[in-house]
């Protein structure tokens, strides 16, 4: 089906990558030669989103409009439409989403961790959408996860068997111990939502740490058998953490730049 909007959460405090984020905003950190944010409304378009709903800080969502909008739209993203709402306090992850529904109504949408950044050519928004049964349900990017990994995402509660890359969810658990984790299946920072979403959103409690948590209202999806998952064959690449943006950067570096920078870091190495 068919996706034209979507939700792109950018408000976030970026703890872990302090210093470098006391005063920018850890969505325009620059990953080679653009912010992050930019990485994912590019990624969206390709998708064939029209109209981007990015959810920022009282402090720097203008620095993000003039990103987008100084000197002429950026190549490629002339057909994108940026519209930022502001998350005024910063109560979770789930908060941030529910404050663009006004803006989204009752239409399906992606959502798009701006920390998080697809390798070049491995898109994960087209299958996504493939999987919603024309924007029936909604759908979660899924990863095996390692041992190091699964108490730092959400994971995810099986309730089918994978087939052809999808299957069944009856709910999603938000950073649990080794122990108590329903599957090895994390979420990656890729979604396809239902409006149904901003109902769950609006009668939440705060969960975990005190705040209104995403993987909450993707358990009660699943929990209503409104929700369905795709097994990426590609890892992401997180940008929220300083190795992370490390790795990002060569990923994207070698990528752009090719032979030029391969060699280097090949020379390096062998320094």
């Amino acid at each position: 089906m068919s996706i034209d909007v979507a939700v792109i959460p950018a408000a976030g405090r970026g703890t872990r990558m302090r210093p470098a984020t006391r005063v920018v905003s850890k969505a325009l950190l620059t990953v080679v030669d653009r912010p992050a944010i930019q990485y994912a409304v590019e990624e969206a378009a390709r998708a064939g989103v029209k109209e981007a709903i990015v959810v920022v800080d009282l402090d720097t969502g203008h620095l993000i409009s003039q990103h987008f909008s100084l000197e002429g739209p950026l190549p490629g993203l002339e057909d994108v439409q940026l519209r930022p709402v502001v998350q005024e306090e910063p109560l979770g992850l789930g908060h941030a989403v529910n404050a663009a529904a006004h803006m989204v109504g009752d239409r399906t949408f992606f959502c798009l961790l701006a920390d998080d950044i697809v390798r070049p050519g491995h898109d994960l928004l087209p299958s996504l959408a493939a999987g919603s049964h024309d924007g029936r349900v909604s759908v979660l990017c899924l990863r095996e996860l390692t041992d190091e990994q699964l108490v730092t995402k959400g994971v995810a509660v099986p309730a089918s068997e994978v087939e052809d890359g999808y299957l069944d969810l009856s709910g999603a658990v938000e950073k649990p111990s080794l122990e108590a984790a329903p599957s090895r299946l994390g979420l990656l920072g890729r979604y396809v939502f239902t409006s149904e979403v901003f109902e769950i959103l609006e009668q939440l409690e705060p969960g975990r740490g005190g705040e209104i948590q995403l993987t909450d209202a993707i358990n009660e999806l699943g929990r209503r058998k409104r929700l369905r998952g795709h097994v990426a064959t590609s890892d992401i690449l997180d940008v929220g953490t300083p190795i992370g943006l490390l790795e990002a950067s060569v990923v994207l570096g070698e990528h752009q730049f090719g032979s030029e920078f391969s060699t280097w870091l090949e020379d390096e190495r062998e320094s």
